[in-house]
């Protein structure tokens, strides 16, 4: 069921069992005393009460369900009454002996009522227990050896009923530590997979900033290209500016978008470039691979700028816009099959918008 915790299960299935063992033992072993042994009418009645508990506890347990408080309170409250009408109806100096079916049977129903509510049981265990001894004594003047035979049955029975309740006990906490535990494995594996796909992005990353940046490097190094040269100082500063946006990417920041565009504007500054950064709308959350692509153009836009530039960042009306003046530049080619983007120059001012849409 659902919401039903790993222990509640293994207690339903400790519970149906009792009450299996309850049913067996009224049957099986209380009924055959009842016919063969002279009783007083009452002890008709308190058999069919305690069947009558039985019937109505397996409502619930059967289903695997909990018994309610009202059942469980009424419940033990006939169970201990019907105990008390069965053994005055016993007949004479039959206490804790072959006649006395319901000492026995008593405390099994007790523990199918009360198995999760310690205390209580306990309670009810030892006002089952002095009822019958004051019943015992109320009922003549027992001797050395009626009392010590009493006592071992009382013993015997008790400490029987107190096992098993005890055994109960260590399987719930058992089951409990186990469920806590898987808890704790399926919390790990979780953590090593989302680590395991991070590293695997980071890498992904790295490789696709430094796929750029290396033939970069080694035609410098070759001295293919002239460091002098505007264009090789504007791939540079692309290169650049990528890196550091692919840094920024891995930051735990509550608005990574604001925080990569920031990341683009610092190394546009670094070169002596003029940028002003506007950012209205609430923050949106925004997949990495779509900042990648919001991210892109913008920073080929601050690379090509001679002087100054001006980026704005806009979310509203379930679109993302990210936009960018520039002051000089050459057109910016992108593709994207989800980020729309648009590039148009005009008056010596080249602007470039990504524009993607949140649903």
């Amino acid at each position: 069921m659902a919401g039903v915790t790993a222990g509640e299960q293994v207690f339903a299935s400790i519970r149906l069992a009792l009450l299996g063992v309850v049913a067996v033992l009224q049957l099986g072993l209380s009924l055959p005393p009842l016919l063969a042994h002279d009783h007083g009418p009452g002890a008709w009645v308190a058999f069919g009460l305690l069947a009558l508990v039985t019937l109505v506890s397996a409502g619930w347990i059967a289903r695997r369900r909990p018994l309610p408080t009202a059942v469980v309170a009424g419940g033990a409250a006939v169970v201990l009454g019907a105990s008390v009408v069965a053994t005055a109806a016993l007949p004479a100096d039959a206490h804790f002996g072959a006649a006395h079916w319901s000492f026995g049977l008593v405390g099994w129903h007790l523990l199918v009522l009360l198995a999760d509510r310690v205390p209580a049981l306990l309670a009810a265990f030892g006002a089952h227990l002095v009822a019958e001894i004051t019943q015992f004594v109320l009922a003549g003047s027992p001797d050395r050896t009626e009392v010590g035979a009493a006592g071992v049955v009382v013993l015997g029975v008790t400490s029987f009923q107190l096992g098993v309740l005890l055994l109960a006990r260590v399987l719930l906490r058992n089951a409990r530590q186990a469920a806590e535990v898987a808890v704790q494995e399926e919390r790990a594996a979780t953590r090593a997979a989302l680590a395991e796909q991070w590293a695997r992005d980071l890498r992904a990353g790295f490789a696709g900033g430094l796929g750029t940046t290396l033939p970069l490097l080694a035609d410098l190094a070759d001295g293919v290209l002239d460091p002098r040269a505007e264009d090789t100082r504007r791939r540079c500063a692309f290169a650049a500016t990528q890196l550091r946006r692919l840094f920024a990417e891995h930051d735990e920041v509550p608005d990574p978008l604001v925080h990569e565009v920031a990341a683009c504007v610092d190394v546009a500054e670094r070169r002596g470039l003029a940028v002003s950064l506007a950012v209205s709308g609430a923050v949106v959350p925004v997949p990495t691979d779509v900042r990648r692509e919001l991210t892109g153009p913008v920073a080929a836009a601050l690379s090509a700028a001679r002087g100054r530039a001006r980026v704005s960042l806009l979310r509203a009306d379930g679109e993302v816009r990210l936009a960018v003046i520039a002051d000089a530049g050459p057109v910016v080619d992108a593709v994207s099959g989800r980020v729309d983007v648009r590039c148009e120059a005009y008056g010596g001012q080249t602007r470039t918008e990504a524009r993607w849409r949140t649903s």
